[in-house]
């Protein structure tokens, strides 16, 4: 999974500078994360109705849009694939209740040293 995440984001990497006219991915780029983030939000929507009501083919099918649009996002923010999915190679063997626990304590930390500055 992570070589093709890569060879996406490769191709998507390719298409910055692209026409936006001509190409989809330098349509959104151009729009900015705004655009994207929507486009995103339109396609966690349609794999979720997928996944409700339709085919696994079908969800397979959203799936691999909302990944895509994923990436732009990821690119847009200047963030590479391999950096998603270091982070989820540090959830291995965490229980999520423990691991979303430790995020929220962790962002407690960080505000009220933010309001003691």
């Amino acid at each position: 999974m992570n070589e093709t995440l890569n060879k996406i984001y490769k191709v998507i990497e390719s298409r910055k500078s692209a026409d936006p006219e001509k190409s989809y991915v330098a349509s959104l780029l151009e729009g900015g994360a705004k655009k994207i983030s929507k486009k995103v939000g339109e396609e966690a929507a349609e794999t979720i109705i997928a996944a409700l009501t339709e085919s696994k083919d079908r969800i397979v099918s959203e799936s691999a849009d909302l990944l895509f649009h994923l990436l732009v996002l990821l690119y847009s923010k200047k963030i590479k694939p391999d950096e998603v999915l270091a982070e989820l190679e540090k959830r291995l063997g965490i229980s999520g209740l423990d691991e979303k626990a430790a995020r929220i304590q962790k962002e407690k930390k960080k505000k009220t040293s933010k309001l003691k500055k």
